[in-house]
């Protein structure tokens, strides 16, 4: 199903158009994906599974997002990092209720909240992520992986001793290196984008990756024509593909075009840009790493 919403800002007003979607998959009995989507979050959470209650822990983190984040209108920088850390503490707090027993919850989080980075710089898309789900951006022709997974096959690839390639199929490709509940503090990667034009966002659990390619993906965004497809939104065809292919995991997909109508700036100043990226020294230089 697909969702619009209008927001309107003080001398522009913002346009979000989105659809999401999660499913258990063919093969696992719990679906441990969790999403969230309404402006001005969306978010995907990948609980970690076995008796550690990863369905809770990535519920959890919706919960707490939803409580911090008011609806329909732009949040900021430091209320989505403290909604980050405070869902590390609910999670973590999973782990000492008797029915969990020793174990620790645990789950990823990736996704984009549309925030007002203050009056010098405006509005911004912010993107963060903990974990292998991932954040892409989608300019109608080029598919790109903006966030970097935090996982041992990442890191392997990152140190030249595996291909990207590889790591698709590697034996520890499911091993992650960073979660929500894992520690007692968490290490987001979060960066901003400005906002003004036109933006798409595709936010997505490791059950669609493992499935899909990014040229696959590409293909089904591309062919994609939503007056012909009434009744089936992008985030349906996507899972459907997971789906299809096997759906040996589960997998939920959230996807977003935003319009931001801003007359007093034009979306390429690089000036702006850089403003933003070195704003706010809680945010620092926490930029994913190049995809290159």
């Amino acid at each position: 199903m697909q969702s619009e919403i209008e927001i309107v800002l003080p001398a522009s007003r913002a346009r979000f158009v989105f659809s999401a979607r999660t499913d258990v998959g063919r093969e696992r009995k719990i679906n441990e994906d969790s999403f969230l989507a309404q402006s001005p979050i969306f978010l995907v959470a990948d609980g970690m599974g076995g008796h550690a209650h990863g369905d809770v822990a990535s519920q959890t983190v919706v919960r707490v997002f939803d409580e911090h984040i008011a609806r329909d209108t732009p949040s900021t920088p430091e209320r989505i990092l403290d909604a980050i850390h405070s869902s590390n503490d609910a999670v973590r707090d999973l782990s000492a209720v008797d029915d969990y027993g020793t174990a620790v919850s645990g789950t990823t989080l990736a996704g984009v909240a549309f925030v007002d980075a203050g009056d010098d710089v405006g509005f911004h898309w912010m993107a963060f992520n903990i974990g292998d789900s991932r954040v892409y951006t989608w300019d109608g022709r080029t598919l790109t992986q903006l966030s970097v997974d935090h996982s041992a096959v990442q890191e392997m690839v990152d140190a030249g001793l595996i291909s990207a390639v590889e790591a698709e199929h590697h034996p520890e490709r499911n091993v992650i290196t960073r979660a929500i509940g894992a520690d007692e503090s968490v290490d987001a990667d979060v960066w901003l984008l400005p906002a003004r034009g036109r933006h798409s966002f595709l936010i997505c659990s490791d059950g669609l990756t493992k499935e899909l390619g990014t040229s696959e993906i590409a293909r089904l965004l591309a062919a994609y024509d939503g007056t012909a497809e009434t009744e089936r939104s992008l985030a349906d065809v996507l899972v459907d593909a997971a789906l299809a292919r096997g759906g040996h995991d589960n997998v939920t997909v959230v996807y977003i075009e935003s319009v931001l109508d801003d007359p007093g700036q034009d979306a390429d100043d690089d000036s702006t840009r850089d403003r933003a990226t070195g704003m706010h020294e809680h945010l620092e230089d926490t930029r994913p790493r190049s995809q290159g």
